[in-house]
């Protein structure tokens, strides 16, 4: 039988992975549900086994982009709607997918819905494809009969995800690639360029001003064999140590509470959380998902775990009767802004179409926080970019005052 790894939450929260043996993904999850744990993802071992010893993992050899599940969604519903059987209708979409990895899961899902399952519960036997977000809006849908719609919303969603995701990835590349070319260019200088003067200011003699000794120390060690190699390992353990510290509850609302306070990137990770948030919990809402399950489904997509924490509390208190906006507001994680607009909702009945409202505001101010950042940082990195540079220069011409003096 296959092996599953299969990562769950206990009672009181903490995560956990381990291996279990199963004929499917369905009595796996079965089987820890039963344990008393929350089911968080379920996926098969897709180690290579050689020689019974030596196993390699596989999983990175393919991903499911959300431009893959946006375009299945937005294509799988104009089938639904135009009548076609939802058997030849997944076949339709497993013939013409690209991604080999989508592929193989959709045709997976359909041999499952020919012998009997639903949907929703076919999709969430693969959540490595289709996430607890998505299976529930299927399900949702399915309940309502209104698949095609809740599919046309999952794509509107999912391209909305990908449209906000470019545009972080827009403010960051800039800023990025020129660090990662000044950087470059300064230990490039440091470790070709030093060297040579140095012997320069070896034949002619004298003592060398303060900052140039510091620049050619810095040489030294870096081209010094195992100097370089503890250097490398020192960041390596450094940059291990940070993954592994943010792996644990404390260590990521720390970390996640240091993001929101840092000077612009701060401010553009909470826009971006909160019009998450809405535009997630609104799809749901609209789809017919309950409240309790659509917060629990929200709070585990944040991205960021004081946020998470926040919508938790809130879900907290909507279950013992309270407002939602007012939970949230008592959080202060999100604007005064978006929980006003949640309120008036909430006592207008119309919950969903203000959710909306509030996503669009505040993916606009995402976007305009995006053109504000670049148009910052990119005087800011030719003023870094050209003071690494100059550094070099200035503690290369700083000697020559006193090269001058000793040739006369």
């Amino acid at each position: 039988m296959p092996t599953y790894v299969v990562r769950a939450r206990n009672s009181v929260g903490k995560s956990s992975s381990q291996k279990i043996t199963a004929s499917s993904l369905k009595e796996a999850r079965t089987t820890i549900q039963r344990q008393g744990l929350q089911v968080m993802d379920v996926k098969e071992d897709q180690g290579l086994k050689i020689d019974g010893n030596f196993e390699i993992n596989l999983d990175f050899l393919g991903s499911i982009k959300i431009k893959d599940k946006a375009i299945f969604s937005r294509q799988f519903a104009a089938l639904v709607n135009a009548g076609v059987a939802m058997v030849r209708g997944l076949g339709v979409m497993a013939d013409q997918c690209t991604n080999p990895k989508f592929k193989k899961i959709l045709l997976q899902v359909n041999a499952d819905v020919q012998q009997g399952m639903s949907l929703s519960e076919a999709m969430r036997s693969h959540p490595q494809a289709f996430d607890q977000l998505y299976v529930a809006m299927i399900q949702a849908g399915e309940t309502g009969g209104v698949l095609d719609e809740v599919l046309n919303r999952l794509s509107k969603l999912l391209e909305d995800q990908t449209r906000l995701n470019n545009q972080i990835k827009s403010a960051l590349a800039y800023p990025v690639v020129v660090s990662l070319i000044a950087v470059t260019i300064f230990f490039g200088m440091v470790i070709f360029l030093i060297p040579i003067f140095d012997g320069i200011f070896k034949q002619l003699g004298g003592q060398l001003p303060v900052f140039t000794q510091v620049l050619v120390n810095l040489s030294v060690f870096l081209r010094t064999p195992q100097y370089g190699i503890t250097f490398l390992i020192f960041v390596g353990g450094v940059v291990f140590g940070l993954k592994k510290y943010y792996t644990t509850r404390t260590g990521r609302e720390t970390i996640d509470r240091f993001s929101l306070k840092v000077p612009l990137f701060g401010d553009l990770i909470q826009k971006t959380a909160v019009a998450r948030f809405c535009r997630t919990f609104g799809s749901l809402s609209r789809s017919g998902v309950p409240i309790l399950q659509a917060l629990e489904i929200v709070r585990d997509t944040a991205g960021n775990q004081i946020i998470s924490n926040a919508i938790d509390e809130a879900r907290r208190e909507v279950q013992s009767g309270g407002m939602l906006s007012l939970a949230l507001q008592r959080e202060k994680v999100f604007p005064v802004l978006a929980t006003q607009m949640i309120n008036v909702g909430e006592e207008t009945g119309e919950i969903d179409k203000m959710l909306m409202k509030v996503a669009d505001f505040y993916e606009d101010e995402v976007e305009q926080a995006v053109k504000a950042m670049t148009s910052i940082m990119e005087p800011i990195m030719i003023v870094v970019l050209g003071g690494m540079v100059g550094s070099i220069l200035v503690a290369m011409y700083l000697p020559m005052f006193q090269v001058f003096e000793l040739v006369k």
